[in-house]
């Protein structure tokens, strides 16, 4: 066992009170250890998995991926794969072989990231009295003596570093839910303004659409759950404010008597509606929406433009569209038409809301020659509606596109 440590670096390196107050308490604890009184913490970690951890929260640490990878290289020295703080655990790689594992680091480079995996507390120097790295060992092959670079820091901070990249994991998914959010609410206003303004309908389009494009340059690359929260909250206003001033200008015809029997669930995802090898032209993403339904509210989508978009459903319209009431009706004949069961119809209609799947077989009536199953296809997308990640604008643009 080694009984003497350095606890100051070789040369012109500076001593700090921070350092030396740093390698009294990793003592103490070290001590505390080996005498059992460690409470829940056992000073143990296996390297690959801290390292891993150490990655995901290297912000949380002041970090950059370079000196992680400097890092693992001079874990890779130690032998065993558990890293246990009890002892020290000093590894004495020659600059060399250090700069090999380090992917061919550059020896200036080397020293920054050293000083930087010290100044947070990662890692210790022990340095010899010529600064040079090595060990003696006794007659029994047992380490006598050793000066390099001592880990048992980095294997005591294990339970704070494994808390952090919990915290790290935490954010990265609310952070890619919010970002969803915000794409779906950015996607579907833009498709509400331009299809207003198509339609010539009496409103202020122009107006939103400035204050989307405002929006819509907001979000930074890197963006913070404190940057987005704020974003997603005023895109939320005028997302319900679009969508009212829409509704508002739809016609009796369109809006229909019965239309009240009609309302469906929107459901925000940043996922469109995924395809089958034969399926409609969709892009696919993660989900960003809690599962569970939204609150009901009509689409944003008139008779008018769905019958522009859909024109082969009235082939099939007895008395011809004049109402939803009309499309619901018509779209029960076709989905038997397609194929698609009485029960993958009623389960589509609870998960999408009855205009919505009404809608979605139009959509597939249109591309029928193009969808291998259309009762798998709806069965599909019902699974998504009832895990809210259903939206019907992607297809109606999808089929829109492929009209022009």
């Amino acid at each position: 066992m080694m009984e003497r440590l350095a606890t100051t670096p070789f040369g012109g390196g500076r001593m700090s009170a921070r350092l030396f107050a740093r390698q009294a308490k990793v003592g103490a604890r070290q001590e505390e250890l080996r005498n059992g009184n460690g409470g829940n913490e056992t000073g143990r970690a296996d390297k690959w998995q801290l390292l891993r951890a150490l990655t995901e929260a290297r912000e949380v640490f002041g970090l950059g991926d370079r000196t992680i990878c400097l890092l693992e290289a001079l874990v890779s020295f130690y032998s065993e794969r558990e890293l246990d703080g009890k002892q020290p655990l000093i590894v004495f790689p020659s600059n060399r072989e250090l700069a090999m594992r380090a992917r061919g680091m550059a020896p200036a480079t080397i020293r920054r990231h050293l000083a930087a995996l010290v100044d947070t507390g990662m890692i210790f120097r022990r340095d010899s009295a010529n600064g040079k790295r090595f060990c003696r060992r006794d007659d029994t092959g047992e380490v006598e003596e050793a000066f390099g670079f001592d880990l048992a820091p980095l294997a005591l901070k294990a339970d704070e570093i494994y808390a952090a990249a919990e915290a790290a994991r935490a954010e990265a998914k609310a952070i890619r839910v919010l970002r969803g959010e915000i794409t779906v609410h950015l996607r579907d206003i833009s498709k509400v303004v331009a299809t207003a303004m198509e339609e010539s309908r009496p409103g202020d389009w122009v107006d939103f659409a400035l204050r989307l494009a405002a929006l819509s340059g907001r979000l930074p690359r890197r963006a913070r759950l404190s940057d987005m929260e704020p974003l997603l909250a005023d895109l939320r206003i005028l997302r319900d404010t679009v969508e009212t001033a829409y509704l508002n200008s739809l016609t009796e015809q369109e809006m229909s008597a019965n239309d009240h029997h009609f309302e469906r669930h929107i459901q925000n995802s940043n996922t469109d509606l995924p395809s089958e090898s034969n399926g409609l032209d969709h892009n696919t993403g993660g989900s960003a929406q809690n599962s569970g339904p939204a609150p009901e509210r009509k689409m944003a989508i008139s008779l008018t433009k769905l019958q522009k978009l859909c024109p082969q459903l009235k082939d099939y319209a007895k008395g011809g569209i004049s109402s939803w009431a009309d499309v619901l009706k018509t779209a029960e004949l076709v989905r038997s038409m397609l194929g698609i069961s009485a029960d993958a119809w009623t389960k589509a209609k609870q998960a999408m809301g009855p205009q919505a799947a009404a809608v979605t077989i139009a959509v597939m009536l249109e591309r029928a020659e193009t969808i291998r199953s259309a009762g798998g296809y709806l069965r599909n997308l019902t699974e998504k509606a009832e895990k809210g990640a259903f939206s019907i604008y992607p297809m109606l643009q999808a089929l829109e596109r492929a009209k022009t």
